[in-house]
């Protein structure tokens, strides 16, 4: 779990410094920027499909995936406000950067079934992986966070999904690519980023306590399950 939850972070570090300062006028930049995230995420499902998970963590990571892009579907008609992020977040915060990886890439695929599959399809698998993965992090400290801290944490969780799903849009249409175009193009949907940034703010506001409750719950339950096994 720690392995892929450090590889995930190195690969995104990688691929964020190769955009932004070696490659960034390359002709090549779409594809290898691409390439790094498609190849992410498929070393991510390659291990998940070759480890040891037993049926119930599969279901559950299935489960909270699932419910995760559910709950998108309803909010589509408001321009990036939806509960997904918060709900991949937390699920990152119980369960661990991995299964929040999961999570979050699962839910994305699964709620572009139902909005349309594109090739912004990956980068918002990645981007909402990433938050899962991070949130995962921050659940390693075994401290309690407050819902308010951690709704702060989901606003920022709001802008630097609009910063990586850009990145789709930013090698696949822009001719010149360089600090001042990826400046730009971030600008541009600054206005919808806030939008989710602050949709995030208030769902975890709302529903953290609760929801937190429940997911550690059966995180408890399912710990005691396989000491049983």
């Amino acid at each position: 779990m720690r392995k892929i939850s450090i590889g995930v972070a190195i690969s995104t570090l990688i691929i964020l410094v190769v955009f932004s300062v070696k490659f960034a006028n390359s002709k090549n930049l779409g594809i290898l920027i691409t390439l790094g995230v498609l190849l992410t995420l498929f070393f991510s499902y390659f291990y998940f499909e070759k480890s040891s998970m037993g049926t119930k963590e599969i279901a559950l990571i299935a489960t909270l995936g699932s419910f995760a892009a559910v709950c998108r579907v309803p909010f589509a008609m408001i321009p990036n406000v939806q509960p997904t992020t918060f709900l991949v977040a937390i699920s990152g915060l119980v369960f661990g950067s991995y299964e929040g990886f999961l999570v979050g890439s699962l839910a994305a695929f699964i709620s572009n079934i139902f909005l349309g599959q594109g090739p912004w399809t990956p980068w918002q698998m990645m981007a909402w992986g990433i938050v899962g993965a991070i949130s995962g992090l921050i659940g390693k400290t075994n401290k309690k966070i407050s819902s308010e801290k951690f709704s702060v944490i989901c606003f920022v969780y709001g802008i630097l999904f609009g910063w990586i799903t850009n990145l789709w849009f930013i090698v696949g249409s822009l001719k010149i690519i360089n600090i001042k175009t990826i400046m730009a193009s971030n600008l541009t949907s600054l206005t919808l980023d806030i939008m989710h940034a602050g949709g995030n703010f208030i769902f975890c506001i709302i529903f953290f306590d609760n929801i937190y409750k429940v997911l550690f719950r059966f995180k408890e339950r399912l710990e005691i399950t396989y000491l049983k096994d």
